[in-house]
């Protein structure tokens, strides 16, 4: 899964921050593009060992440039981003997670994005904003993901469910046909509680056309929108069509295999996770548009690329950042690595244009929206994880729990 992982507080990073700054900018001219030097790299996770295939590739087209990309585990790059900004050794560019990128910002650690060198229309919508901090960009698009419906069509067909569900009235009465026709164990899987359960509700909170934090900054899990997303959300579990135990480390393609679970939410990569692990499902699954309320509208997540602000080597750093954001370079990297490219102009040929399902995500990507850009973002996200848990166990009323989220929230924004 794409996302990043949460290993330290905020608190912890912006607690340095007057350390910090005493390391500032260079303050020169640094070297310029043309000349021999090395740029330094940081990826995460799989992504960190693709991209020094990728690196190679472009110090043969680059000779004088020397690109060390070093590979960091998502389990240990939140604290190795925090040491290494706090001493002002941050690499030259970083891969850089959405909920991240609020925190360095405030720390002051990153250099803003030339904008007439990438252009906002280049890339969709709510990968861009993930990048864009108190009206300043500081993140490139690199890659995307969005989650979709997944659901089992040879149970559909026993269900009697004759098109996927397009609307949440639809998704609620797919799910009890899976169930009473079907013969399933569940109607949907989706997380009742734990670490991130958020990311199983942003479909809900979004089509709905709630916020945990509004545009304005302020909490939002009170507006109407929100609580009703909310309320929604809890039925599946009232219901029994959603199981309320979570176990972390839960698979749910084995479920989805047994058929135990007809359908989730979830993004790009599970394709391949099906296809490779699960051969029988051949013909027996699909993808959809998450269902809509006010408008179908799923969650973005993926990652951008920064350059430090102590970087000596900007020129060169913002050339290799324009090539591997740029339509060709995308275009390579789906193919290496399988991430979804951020910029559009890379899904205009190939399988990304021609595939049904990557139209699903590219049609999915044009309306999605990305959490705000907020140091605080795990902490406040983590508000939301527990009033969905209180929510799904039947502990608290969707009104309730939002309240009390509400109240905590607030007291870290305002």
């Amino acid at each position: 899964m794409h996302r990043t992982a949460r290993t330290a507080s905020a608190a912890i990073a912006l607690t340095m921050a007057a350390g910090i700054t005493a390391c500032g900018s260079s303050g020169g001219a640094g070297v310029a593009a043309d000349k021999k030097q090395t740029l330094t790299v940081w990826a995460m996770g799989a992504e960190g060992e693709k991209l020094a295939e990728v690196a190679k590739v472009y110090e043969d087209a680059n000779p004088h440039i020397t690109v060390k990309v070093t590979p960091i585990g998502w389990d240990v790059a939140h604290q190795k981003l925090v040491s290494a900004a706090a001493a002002g050794t941050l690499p030259d560019v970083t891969q850089m997670g959405s909920s991240y990128m609020g925190e360095f910002v405030e720390l002051g650690v990153l250099e803003p994005v030339d904008t007439k060198t990438f252009k906002k229309d280049a890339f969709f919508p709510a990968a861009w904003d993930q990048g864009v901090a108190e009206g300043e960009v500081y993140g490139v698009p690199w890659y995307v993901e969005t989650r979709v419906l997944y659901y089992r069509t040879d149970l559909a067909k026993k269900a009697g469910i004759t098109k996927p569900p397009t609307t949440w009235p639809e998704l609620q009465q797919a799910a009890t046909a899976f169930q009473d026709k079907a013969g399933t164990k569940w109607g949907i899987y989706f997380q009742s509680s734990g670490l991130d359960a958020v990311q199983s509700w942003y479909p809900f909170l979004y089509s709905a056309g709630g916020s945990i934090v509004g545009d304005d900054g302020k909490a939002a899990m009170t507006s109407p929108e929100t609580v009703k997303a909310l309320k929604e959300y809890g039925t599946y579990f009232e219901k029994g069509l959603s199981k309320k135990s979570f176990q972390p480390g839960y698979e749910v393609l084995t479920d989805f295999n047994t058929g135990d679970v007809p359908m989730f939410y979830s993004g790009p990569w599970t394709m391949a996770g099906i296809n490779d692990n699960y051969p029988d499902l051949k013909g027996k699954w699909a993808i959809a548009k998450v269902p809509a309320d006010q408008g179908s509208v799923s969650m973005a997540g993926g990652s951008s690329l920064v350059v430090s602000k102590d970087s000596e080597h900007k020129e060169a750093a913002e050339e290799f950042l324009s090539y591997l954001t740029g339509t060709e370079g995308q275009k390579d990297w789906f193919k290496r690595s399988g991430d979804l490219p951020a910029n559009t102009s890379a899904w205009d040929s190939g399988e990304l244009a021609d595939d049904a399902n990557f139209k699903i995500f590219r049609e999915q990507m044009e309306t999605a929206k990305s959490w705000p850009v907020l140091p605080q973002w795990t902490e406040i996200s983590s508000k939301a994880d527990e009033a969905i848990s209180q929510v799904t166990q039947g502990k608290a009323s969707a009104e309730d729990a939002a309240k009390k989220a509400q109240s905590e929230i607030e007291g870290l924004v305002e």
